[in-house]
């Protein structure tokens, strides 16, 4: 439906909410390419100009990427994961899979004991997902069905607080497991994640946490030395 406003910074402002909305909810995933500026123009009925300006705002605050020639990727899904992004972009490895391990751990161990019927059906899909990413090779997208499953534990923890902020550091931990994974997917990098999805159905909080706080762990020589393998 096409934006009306009688002022033009509140155009604006719809705008940008507009194309935000489109981001956080997934709509436009990490990594997409978003429509270019005249289908843009088209779908919200406004201005070059206004569309422009949304369009720059939004890089600005870190949520988009204006590539010169290729065009404007979505690249954090709101403007705190583009700060996060950012700040962490040279941080330690270690302390990154560190801080994921802790982070998953504890999450698992509320979702063993808070989980739904609904979160339960949802991780067996994107268990299954994420080993046909891993058959496929292809290691974006098992990057991308790694880091949706393990979104999928800390929501199912049913603590907004804690999902919330894994949501934004969403970008910082696909970034790590991207270069840990490497450029071609191995076997002695596979983890299945089955055990902990088991532990959660179970109820059995422990072990789910003890699950979860593995996984993070590469073993390639020159990176991590820590328990396991996998993503």
């Amino acid at each position: 439906m096409p934006l009306t406003s009688p002022r033009r910074s509140a155009l604006s402002e719809q705008v940008i909410s507009a194309l935000r909305a489109q981001i956080s909810s997934g709509e436009w995933p990490v990594g997409t390419r978003i429509p270019t500026e005249p289908e843009l123009v088209e779908q919200l009925g406004v201005a070059r100009n206004t569309v422009r300006e949304a369009v720059r705002a939004l890089a600005h605050n870190g949520l988009l990427d204006i590539r010169q020639g290729s065009g404007t990727y979505v690249v954090a899904t709101s403007e705190l994961a583009g700060v996060m992004q950012r700040r962490f972009a040279e941080a330690d490895p270690r302390h990154i899979a560190e801080l994921r391990s802790t982070l998953e751990s504890s999450a698992a161990k509320l979702a063993a004991q808070r989980r739904t019927e609904r979160d339960l059906k949802q991780l067996d899909a994107l268990l299954v997902r994420r080993e046909e990413a891993w058959e496929s090779g292809d290691t974006e997208a098992f990057v991308a069905a790694d880091a949706t499953f393990h979104m999928a534990v800390v929501a199912a923890s049913h603590n907004d607080v804690m999902t919330a902020m894994y949501a934004d550091l969403g970008e910082v931990l696909r970034d790590w497991l991207r270069e840990d994974v490497g450029e071609k997917l191995t076997a002695e990098n596979h983890m299945d994640h089955a055990g902990l999805v088991d532990a959660i159905r179970d109820g059995d909080a422990e072990a789910a946490a003890t699950q979860a706080a593995g996984y993070p762990f590469l073993c390639r020589p020159g990176r991590l030395t820590a328990p396991s393998s996998g993503g």
